[in-house]
């Protein structure tokens, strides 16, 4: 345990190391920027970045970097060594604070959705020193925002700092509006569960899919998938076990607090979960584990696989983002304590939740859309498309007592007897957990159970922050001009319930009546990624962001060309692919079997014996047919791949690439996954489903 204690936290410039290194006085201001968002003196800066080098040395380290989140979804990285040459042809190690408070890389090379021209290149990477920086292969990574030169976001965090900063003033209103006088801000908190597969290298080096698109495009059910339910929770295969131990090692040195692992529901998935942080900074260590986790699965001779739905017929991948607001003074903000109904504090900011997620469904389900999470979403193995939220009985009941003014006596917590006199009496939860809800309450925080397995918390998150900042807004508005604060605070739950209730259900999320009653209360049902994108053109979703300063209408309208682009690229290169897989390999190994069957029946028929052949006749005549279909429909998904890739306008062009495209590679994969099932399994050129799923 205390070799552990060292090694945990041990490549990062934490408040540990800062207190051990820095002067008390630039601690002490370092600290006040960090908690009280005061200016960076540029003295300050020196300091600290003179004892990060000379850290960060000591630890072995030769460059440093700005290690930022531009739009493509994961980090980027421009390494600069710290030697500067002096006169007398030799050098010195220096870091300024200049270095370390601004960077700058091409910033016309990444996404900007318009925001950036080709020939405008500067942009600005800033220093979050609120997000401790970290040693990663033998160099000092600076977690930062990256900026146009006019100041536009071009990331995924600076949009989540502006939100954070939000969500606290507006919470803090609310709080002192209800005399709580010890807060001095609001933090939000998240511990993001990744998902993921992991499969042998020399079968995935076989597989021109996975390596360039990362999903099977093709591929046959194995005879065995998921319907034993022994992978889930079951023992960790030996070699799974040494993959997963040294990831572990690798993120505690990085001081994420990597804590759970465990097989997932799908033959070969996983899932790592960490402890709660501070939103920024679980951001920032989910990227980490990410790039952990592929790097350190290729020194086992393994690939880690990220995609949310890898392999088709078995559970795919998400990313379950764990959200709550906390005070820095310790007090959890959805915490409802024994006595819930009694916590008006409590059901205030719950409510204030409520109304967001019914206020901005769209807006939330688009956080959540990628390519890959079209195939996931609503599958009976995740969250439906359909945004609702789960509160579970005794909330649900306290929130309709309120709405009537009613005083009935709500079912409190109780014990549990499972009936065994050895066994322990339980704790029983107010709630139960359901896992076929988006947006479900697990008892002090929400379970957004939508993202997607491969992107980024940073989306989900400063969404969640801004929709409900807005909420809180409003609430502070009538609180502060409240004669009786009490009497508001009823009011305001009272109506929440009334008008946007409707978001709650408690059911089984996963049924065809539930489809049904949802398009009865009004809730959008957002199927596909390219329709879910609309919701960052939307005008009340633009007034948003702008209202509290998270995005501006440039910056969302960015983002929403940059989405739909995205999405048609990301069409584009699985097409491709499916395409000369088929014409490189399917076609030719079917081909070559089909041969031999010919060749076989001309064999037997030159006997003379009159054997029956008509098993070997009805195969070929099978896999001919097969063939020929396969064959024109290469042919029509081809000309449907040109037809979008003509298109000028970027939502007709996403559009196409989903109805068109899209559909058609599903019809190709029919008769090639048919084709699958026939040919000599000594011919077919791709490791099926069995090997990849099972041969760990």
């Amino acid at each position: 345990m205390d070799k552990l204690g060292e090694i945990y936290g041990s490549n990062v410039f934490n408040d540990k190391i800062m207190r051990e290194r820095l002067p008390k006085a630039t601690y002490k201001a370092l600290k006040n920027t960090i908690n009280e968002r005061t200016p960076l003196d540029s003295a300050v800066a020196n300091v600290v970045a003179n004892a990060m080098k000379d850290w960060a040395i000591e630890k072995g380290a030769t460059h440093f970097t700005h290690w930022f989140q531009p739009l493509t979804g994961i980090t980027a990285e421009k390494h600069d060594a710290f030697i500067s040459p002096t006169d007398d042809g030799g050098v010195i190690l220096e870091f300024s604070g200049k270095e370390l408070i601004k960077g700058e890389p091409d910033a016309s090379s990444f996404p900007s959705g318009g925001l950036r021209a080709t020939f405008e290149a500067r942009g600005y990477t800033a220093w979050d020193c609120t997000s401790p920086a970290f040693i990663k292969d033998k160099t000092l990574c600076i977690p930062t925002a990256f900026c146009s030169y006019n100041g536009e976001a071009l990331d995924k965090k600076t949009p989540l700092l502006r939100s954070m900063e939000s969500i606290s003033n507006e919470a803090m209103r609310v709080l002192r509006a209800l005399g709580n006088t010890t807060a001095r801000k609001v933090i939000t908190t998240v511990g993001g569960e990744q998902e993921y597969f992991i499969v042998d290298k020399k079968l995935y080096d076989k597989r021109k899919d996975l390596i360039l698109t990362g999903r099977t495009l093709f591929g046959a059910m194995a005879p065995k998938g998921q319907e034993m339910d022994d992978h889930y929770f079951g023992t960790i295969k030996e070699r799974i076990a040494k993959y997963m131990a040294e990831v572990d090692l690798e993120l505690w040195k990085l001081g994420v607090s990597a804590k759970t692992e465990h097989n997932e529901v799908a033959p070969g998935q996983h899932e790592l979960a960490p402890i709660f942080a501070t939103t920024n900074i679980a951001t920032d260590h989910n990227q980490l584990v990410m790039e952990i986790m592929k790097k350190v699965a290729l020194r086992h001779d393994l690939v880690c696989l990220l995609h949310e739905k890898p392999f088709a017929g078995v559970n795919g991948s998400g990313k379950h983002n764990n959200w709550s607001m906390a005070t820095d003074d310790g007090q959890n903000l959805l915490e409802p304590g024994k006595e819930p109904e009694k916590n008006k504090q409590f059901l205030l900011f719950l409510s204030a939740v409520i109304e967001a997620v019914d206020e901005y469904p769209e807006l939330l389900r688009e956080s959540a859309a990628n390519p890959g999470n079209d195939h996931r979403l609503g599958a009976n193995e995740a969250p439906p498309a359909i945004i609702s939220m789960f509160l579970g009985e005794q909330l649900t009941e306290i929130l309709k007592q309120i709405e009537i003014g009613g005083k009935d006596k709500v079912k409190g917590i109780t014990n549990m007897s499972i009936g065994v006199s050895t066994l322990p009496i339980l704790f029983k939860d107010a709630t139960d957990r359901n896992r076929t809800s988006p947006f479900a309450f697990t008892g002090n925080k929400f379970e957004f159970r939508m993202p997607p397995s491969s992107g980024s918390i940073a989306g989900p998150n400063f969404i969640i922050n801004t929709m409900v900042a807005d909420v809180l807004r409003n609430y502070a508005d009538r609180l502060e001009k409240a004669e009786n604060v009490d009497e508001e605070v009823n009011t305001i739950i009272a109506d929440v319930v009334k008008n946007h209730g409707k978001i709650i259900f408690n059911g089984n999320g996963y049924s065809d009546a539930w489809v049904e009653e949802a398009k009865r209360r009004g809730l959008p049902n957002i199927k596909t990624t390219v329709e879910a994108i609309e919701a960052l053109n939307a005008e009340k979703n633009k007034a948003l962001m702008e209202r509290h300063h998270v995005l501006s209408r440039e910056e969302m309208e960015a983002r929403y060309e940059i989405s739909l682009e995205n999405y048609s690229k990301t069409i584009n290169i699985e097409a491709l692919t499916a395409m000369e897989i088929v014409k490189k390999q399917i076609l030719p190994a079917s081909i070559k079997f089909s041969t031999k069957i010919a060749e076989s029946i001309n064999a037997i028929n030159a006997t003379g014996l009159g054997i029956d052949i008509s098993a070997q006749g009805n195969l070929l005549k099978e896999v001919s047919n097969l063939i020929s279909s396969i064959d024109a429909k290469v042919k029509i998904l081809e000309e449907s791949v040109i037809k979008a890739e003509k298109m000028d306008d970027s939502y007709n062009q996403a559009h196409s690439y989903r109805f068109d495209v899209f559909e058609n590679m599903n019809s190709l994969r029919e008769d090639v996954d048919s084709l699958e099932m026939i040919v000599d399994e000594d011919i077919w050129p791709l490791p099926s489903y069995t090997e990849l799923l099972f041969n760990i």
